[in-house]
């Protein structure tokens, strides 16, 4: 079996687990209520807030878009540790996931 199948037969999988469930879904609200306060606090479009959020919680950071306001810079902070503790556990559960699928797969 190809690379290719296999990362995309364990992604079905993760999607499966209801442990990866939970964690996407955590991700997306804290992504989701992100995109809220930058919005009406930063006066950002949708567009703008939702992006700044994911590029932030991934810690890609581009630098295009910062807060302005302190209210914005405070709660880019706490954002950003909660929000990297939350990101990498929900990516390396996904991760660990897949290759366990791939791992049972081999065994087989």
């Amino acid at each position: 079996m190809n690379s290719l199948t296999r990362i995309t037969r364990g992604i079905g999988v993760a999607l499966k687990d209801g442990r990866v469930k939970g964690l996407l879904a955590f991700t997306i609200g804290m992504i989701f209520w992100a995109s809220v306060f930058y919005h009406y606090v930063e006066g950002w479009s949708w567009l703008d807030s939702i992006y700044f959020s994911v590029v932030t919680i991934s810690t890609v950071g581009f630098g295009d878009f910062s807060p302005e306001t302190a209210a914005g810079k405070i709660f880019t902070m706490i954002y950003i540790i909660v929000g990297l503790g939350i990101f990498v556990t929900a990516a390396t559960t996904v991760a660990d996931t897949i290759l366990s699928q791939s791992d049972d797969k081999a065994d087989d």
